[in-house]
């Protein structure tokens, strides 16, 4: 897929994405905002700079491989499938009813472009370590593997077998990015399952660590860049993200992880991103 050439157009995508998502999920009338609004950078990153990818051809052989682990964050994925091309944008107000091919949860056999079906938490990164080794074995070397996770299922075991087994069999074709926005559906992470040392955790387990901003456009794509440099073993970025990010009644509250937006409140937010929280005038009002 072609590259958009500026960060600041990859940063206005990123808000057509948000806005997107806030249209999706009040025409829903459910689903989940805060996740999904905090890591529109990490997924406008993928998409528009960092994978090898074609919208027209989704399942094109020599495509690198994106998993969403947490998949109740879906909407992120959906409305930046959207932008690219995958499907058109009026699809989007189908989400979450009878019939879509834009499911609460992703399904594989559903839309063209998804790799798995995700749900249960704590699987992707099993997946994507399985996928890589398959790679590895299929001496694909061209192509990569991208997994995220949330930093609330890394309270699953699951994930800690997958990172032993991709540190033991040196898979430096996996990244892992977690979104480390320190809140799960029962409140913070910290507070229902301590975390931290998180870096050390990982790096005990063999694997090179970055930590960046996650809301970071260009520092998310140079991260996925050092990733890809390294060789004698597989990387994680801790991206570092404000739930809700951009709307600021959203942002940090660990309430809005599942919470239905209301009209006013949906209204509230639109006006928040298009005015970037009333930096500039909104060209709708």
């Amino acid at each position: 897929m072609g590259k958009i050439h500026t960060i600041k157009q990859l940063e206005q995508k990123a808000n057509t994405i948000r806005e997107d998502i806030i249209r999706m999920l009040e025409h829903a009338g459910s689903g989940h905002s805060a996740g999904p609004l905090g890591s529109a950078d990490i997924f406008t990153a993928l998409y528009f700079e960092v994978m090898k990818h074609d919208p027209k051809r989704p399942e094109w052989e020599d495509r690198d491989i994106l998993l969403q682990s947490n998949g109740h964050c879906v909407p992120v994925r959906y409305a930046t499938m959207a932008e690219a091309g995958y499907f058109p944008k009026k699809e989007l107000l189908t989400l979450r009813k009878l019939g879509s091919r834009l499911q609460g949860h992703p399904e594989r056999t559903r839309l063209p472009g998804l790799e798995t079906t995700s749900g249960p938490l704590g699987c992707g990164l099993s997946q994507g370590v399985g996928m890589a080794l398959a790679m590895r074995m299929d001496k694909q070397s061209h192509r990569h593997v991208y997994v995220v996770t949330g930093d609330g299922e890394l309270d699953e075991g699951n994930n800690w077998e997958a990172i032993m087994l991709a540190a033991k069999y040196q898979l430096n074709n996996i990244t892992a990015i977690v979104d480390r926005n320190n809140i799960q559906i029962d409140g913070p992470t910290d507070e229902v399952m301590p975390l931290e040392d998180l870096k050390a955790k990982w790096e005990s387990f063999g694997w090179h660590v970055i930590e960046i901003d996650g809301n970071d456009i260009e520092a998310v794509i140079d991260a996925c860049a050092m990733a890809k440099a390294v060789t004698e073993k597989p990387a994680v970025i801790l991206a570092y993200t404000v739930p809700g990010k951009g709307v600021d009644f959203i942002e940090y509250d660990f309430h809005y992880h599942g919470m239905l937006l209301h009209p006013d409140d949906a209204k509230k937010a639109l006006h928040e991103l298009r005015t970037l929280g009333g930096k500039i005038r909104s060209e709708h009002e």
